[in-house]
């Protein structure tokens, strides 16, 4: 792993505590990203006015995780967007505080009112079908903070200089190789949000960060040129972006 930063210890430290997640947070940023600094988070009087005008108190873990990096886009919305304070809503039934919107409205994530008493608390996702009588919320993580650690991790895969890449079908030797060459993270299951009976499954190696999507779909994010070209030659298959330049 880099130099100073273990990315499966560190994180399953963050699965573990809230106060390490942000402490995760920190150094994934530092190492992979750029360092979060003062600035980065929005500020008492801003999270205030946002309970203001939804009557309601937000929960500890959310309000630590906004004044830490809540105005950092490059780690919260690459892809999928977390919404700033001023965009917290309640969903049309009033009974879900939603804080994050899939790209292009394809699924939400937000916290059971009757949760917000906890510092902690679960997450819940909708997606967003046509029909929309068949719209529900279903149980996506049991802690916001295990919410927010995935999400920093998933947007990261979305990188927009170019240290990505995406390979839509992993076969059985893929499989066989991601098993063998790359570490399973701890991340307890969950959905991942495209239907019913999928998944998402994290790895990481030197350098690089995987996740896995229901069987078959690979999001791949390096900090170097090595790592990546490594992987596609562990894992062949029609890489998105194989042969880019490295920015």
């Amino acid at each position: 792993m880099t130099q100073g930063f273990d990315l499966v210890e560190g994180l399953a430290a963050g699965l573990e505590d809230r106060a390490a997640a942000w402490w995760f947070v920190q150094d994934f940023a530092l190492h992979w990203v750029a360092p979060i600094e003062d600035g980065d988070g929005w500020d008492e009087a801003e999270l205030a006015a946002a309970e203001e005008r939804l009557g309601l108190r937000l929960p500890a873990a959310l309000r630590e995780a906004y004044a830490l990096f809540g105005r950092r886009p490059d780690l919260t919305s690459n892809h999928d967007a977390l919404h700033g304070p001023a965009d917290l809503h309640l969903d049309d039934r009033g009974e879900v505080l939603v804080f994050r919107h899939e790209n292009q409205g394809a699924c939400a994530w937000g916290i059971p009112l009757a949760e917000l008493h906890r510092p902690d608390p679960a997450v819940l996702v909708r997606a967003d079908l046509a029909d929309k009588q068949a719209e529900a919320w279903e149980p996506w993580l049991d802690r916001l903070s295990i919410a927010l650690l995935e999400l920093v991790l998933s947007e990261s895969l979305h990188a927009p200089e170019g240290r990505c890449d995406y390979l839509d079908a992993l076969d059985e030797e893929g499989r066989d190789a991601l098993e063998r060459h790359y570490d399973g993270l701890p991340f307890p299951d969950y959905p991942d949000g495209a239907g019913p009976g999928d998944a998402s499954r994290w790895y990481a190696g030197e350098d690089v960060l995987l996740r896995v999507d229901g069987g078959d779909l690979v999001y791949a994010r390096a900090r170097a040129p090595k790592a990546l070209d490594e992987l596609r030659e562990r894992i062949p298959g029609d890489w998105l972006d194989s042969g880019a330049p490295w920015e």
